[in-house]
């Protein structure tokens, strides 16, 4: 039987257990490939190959879940010793006329489609596109990966020049496999542990380097073990980090208490909207390009930054799709904006996030007066956000014995009940913008265009915005729950016409 390689954190085992049927917790792109000119070879197998010559470098690709007996705890990652390529990177077909359109369609599609927890939790489909070129979409569930890791997958999976054969960044060496013990044996050894622990001094460094042995198996009685092992041993190591935490705290309260946060702080109730309602199982899929030096421009221009222009893009196109349907509220819509919690040179893969909610200003008509209140909304929640970054790791394993089982009632129960069409949603849409490559990368071969995301709808959120900045260009991919959203052709197509609203407000439009 294949050894524990780690147990899931308390956010990637949220992402597994609060699935359902409406809302796959997958995330993906679909990039757009131009293949070398006069190439007469097989993409599909050529980029299969290349794939399969970086499995060693990736080794998370081959990793599957190990679940607990009734899912009365976290699960763990272990090794698939039946690992096949061929179940992962699949051949499709694109109906006539085989465009970026149509791929969009089948994306959209394939999006909807929760994936296998038996095997990996990762596929890929090759699509061949008229015009020389292939789409490729690609999915992973969230419990394995954010945006900061799957930019750093892609630097060790994909070339930086059309000839290939570089060796990719060497990545982290991963943690060492969590041996299974017999639990007779951990028994006795955490009692030699805590025996230990007392005839140490009770310091603070101490206690934080305490290592109480587990039994990393997966059977009822091994898990049942662990779990009383975590729970001794959480408080010990939440009381040798106290000072740190202590002080997050303060810092976020000295900010929430400052005049320009209890102002911003009226402003981050969000209103009900047409696209905060209960979501289907059916997804549809739009994307689109920007140039990155018009948003710069725009962003320098307003004295704020990319992200900030991301934002104010994303505030008009929906201020004016729900102006269109005579549903725009008065009060300005919200959104959640993730924040990597990443150190740099950190490419772990797994979750490491938090966010904030920043108010989008759709109640002012005016592009430039939207863009300066969400240049100034953005910074102040930031502010009141960081103070969280610090507390990230020490809640990252906190003991969840028993919440698996009740988070997944929690999440079905919320879905078939439609809550979502009755109560305020705490924001209207996610809006994440990620730094994926300045420099161009290459597939087998092919050159790399576009990369465009696939984040996650949800009950209350039916539209997620993500971007990938990508060389010169900012790749929007809007994804939504089609029984709410069905047209999202026109949210996406309304985007470069936002852009020059911008750009004529600051005197930039050509």
């Amino acid at each position: 039987m294949s050894e524990t390689i780690r147990k899931l954190s308390v956010v990637d085992s949220a992402f597994l257990f609060a699935e359902t049927a409406e809302c796959p917790m997958h995330v993906g792109s679909l990039t757009i490939v131009t293949l070398p000119e006069g190439y007469t070879g097989d993409f599909y197998e050529d980029f299969k190959s290349s794939i399969g010559s970086r499995i060693g470098l990736a080794k998370s690709l081959r990793w599957k879940l190990a679940q607990t007996p009734f899912d009365i705890d976290r699960p763990s990652w272990i090794e698939d010793e039946q690992f096949d390529l061929d179940r992962h990177i699949l051949r499709g077909a694109l109906p006539e006329p085989h465009d970026l359109a149509t791929a969009q369609r089948v994306a959209g599609w394939l999006h909807a489609m929760a994936l296998n927890r038996a095997r990996p939790l990762w596929e890929i489909y090759v699509f061949e596109m008229a015009g020389n070129q292939a789409a490729i979409y690609s999915k992973m569930h969230h419990a394995l990966i954010d945006g900061g890791a799957g930019a750093a997958l892609a630097g060790i999976l994909y070339d930086a020049s059309p000839a290939g054969g570089e060796a990719p960044p060497t990545p982290a060496p991963p943690r060492p496999p969590v041996k299974k013990q017999e639990v007779r044996d951990v028994a006795s050894s955490m009692f030699a542990a805590y025996a230990e622990l007392w005839r140490a001094p009770l310091s603070s460094s101490g206690l934080g380097k305490l290592e109480l042995p587990r039994s990393g198996g997966t059977d009822l009685a091994s898990v049942l073990l662990d779990a009383a092992i975590d729970q001794a041993e959480w408080p010990l190591r939440f009381s040798a980090n106290f000072t740190e935490i202590a002080s997050a705290y303060q810092a976020a309260i000295s900010n929430a208490f400052k005049p320009e946060s209890l102002k911003a702080l009226e402003l981050l109730s969000a209103p009900s909207t047409p696209i905060n309602v209960a979501i289907s199982s059916e997804r549809s899929f739009a994307a689109v390009t920007v140039p990155m030096a018009r948003v710069k421009a725009v962003a320098a221009a307003a004295g704020g930054k990319v992200n900030d222009v991301v934002l104010a893009l994303s505030s008009g196109v929906l201020r004016r799709y729900l102006a269109e349907g005579d549903a725009l509220p008065k009060k300005s819509l919200t959104a959640f904006v993730p924040i990597s919690a990443r150190e740099a040179g950190d490419a772990e893969l797994k979750n490491q996030v938090f966010g904030m909610v920043v108010p989008l200003a759709t109640d002012a008509d005016d592009p430039k007066a939207r863009l300066t209140a969400i240049v100034a909304s953005a910074n102040t929640s930031k502010a009141m956000a960081n103070p969280f970054r610090a507390l990230m790791p020490h809640f990252a394993e906190i003991p969840t014995f028993g919440t698996p089982m009740l988070l997944q009632l929690l999440a079905v129960s919320y879905g078939r009940s439609r809550l979502s069409d009755s109560i305020p949603p705490p924001f209207n849409v996610v809006v994440s913008n990620i730094v994926f490559s300045r420099a161009p990368l290459y597939m087998a071969g092919a050159r790399i265009e576009h990369v465009y995301p696939m984040s996650i709808p949800i009950h209350g959120q039916a539209l997620n915005i993500t971007v990938h900045g990508y060389v010169d260009g900012l790749d929007f991919g809007f994804i939504a729950g089609a029984n709410v959203v069905p047209n999202l052709h026109r949210i996406a197509g309304s985007l470069s016409g936002e852009l020059v609203e911008l750009e004529r407000a600051y005197g930039l439009a050509a």
